[in-house]
């Protein structure tokens, strides 16, 4: 029987950048040239990673990059064997979905200067295959203010980033993750999309890290899917995950392997959120290989083979763990388990 080659297998570089120095944190930042070799050395068994999804922002990349800088750009990731998968649009820096006019114009550019960084490595031959991530850059309690009223403003933003995404040969997918307003909720999350009304454009990322956490109830109690006095029993586990990925599966257009150990937390202003844990910590919730079938799977079993490719994240780990090669020699071992269970030969 052949060895499944894909989904192609990548590695988020985000997290040499996701809670250091330039965003605020105590630790310096990870640069990219350095995230990518440790990405290219990876190696379990002669497999190593396929490839690479950006985050599309100073210090890694310049979201107002030159043709000739995304040459580079193409051509540095290109010489270390990979290719490009998805990117993420840095729309909290420039506003939201839901604010005044301003806002959301600053939003929406950020997504079509985004969408032409990632329409150009797709034109010089390093990105086969991906998509431009968003979210609503909004808080949970903002949005409570108006749901309905925000959720149709967050809609309308996002179909306006998507006549973008449209017109270039593009596609947007909205994260799941519990701090997003509008998108906090799996219900939150379905009733965006089905407002957005742009199937074909604008889907849904699942991180099974952060969408997991939808069936807590947290930020949205009302939308729980597990009993109040809840330890991750198997059965309660299967149940609430079958219903999730029932109604969010359909949207998925990108998924995340992740790890958590069903703890939130928030900071300052910072809605509550979910914390990522290292792909062997005893504390992990998930089982990685069998529980990224529920998103790899359809209701009846069988692959789906809609993601061409899966991505590893895992931020806000200190730079002594970030900067080991064992470190992400485990997490190249976990994604192979997953495409060996989930994954086809193409």
């Amino acid at each position: 029987m052949a060895q499944n080659n894909y989904p192609k297998l990548h590695n988020s570089m985000w997290p040499g950048l996701v809670g250091k120095k330039s965003m605020g944190g105590a630790e310096p930042d990870i640069d990219l040239d350095t995230m990518l070799d440790l990405t290219a050395k990876a190696d379990v068994g002669g497999t190593k990673f396929d490839g690479v999804d950006l985050f599309i922002y100073t210090p890694h990349t310049e979201l107002d990059l030159s043709d000739d800088g995304i040459k580079a750009l193409a051509d540095k990731i290109q010489a270390k064997g990979l290719v490009v998968g998805s990117v993420v649009a840095p729309v909290w820096f420039f506003g939201n979905a839901m604010g005044d006019d301003a806002k959301r114009a600053g939003w929406v550019d950020s997504v079509r200067k985004t969408i032409r960084v990632a329409k150009k490595l797709r034109e010089l031959g390093v990105r086969p295959y991906g998509v431009v991530r968003i979210d609503s850059a909004a808080g949970v309690k903002d949005w409570d203010q108006d749901p309905k009223g925000n959720t149709k403003k967050i809609a309308a933003t996002f179909r306006e980033a998507g006549k973008i995404a449209k017109g270039e040969g593009e596609r947007l997918a909205a994260e799941g993750e519990i701090c997003w307003g509008g998108m906090h909720s799996w219900k939150n999350m379905v009733n965006l999309l089905e407002e957005t009304d742009m199937p074909k454009v604008v889907g849904f990322q699942a991180d099974m890290s952060h969408t997991h956490l939808y069936t807590l109830g947290e930020n949205a109690e009302e939308h729980r899917l597990v009993p109040a006095k809840y330890n991750y029993e198997p059965a309660e586990f299967h149940k609430a995950m079958t219903k999730l990925t029932k109604a969010l599966r359909p949207w998925t257009i990108d998924f995340h392997v992740a790890q958590n150990d069903g703890s939130v937390f928030g900071s300052g202003s910072h809605e509550k959120t979910g914390k990522h844990c290292q792909v062997d910590d005893v504390k992990g919730k998930l089982n990685i290989p069998r529980d990224s079938g529920y998103w790899l799977r359809d209701e009846n079993g069988k692959v789906t083979k809609k993601m061409k490719h899966i991505c590893w994240d895992g931020c806000m780990f200190p730079n002594e763990v970030l900067m080991k090669q064992e470190t992400w020699n485990k997490i190249l071992g976990a994604m192979i388990e997953v495409r060996n269970l989930h994954g086809w030969v193409g």
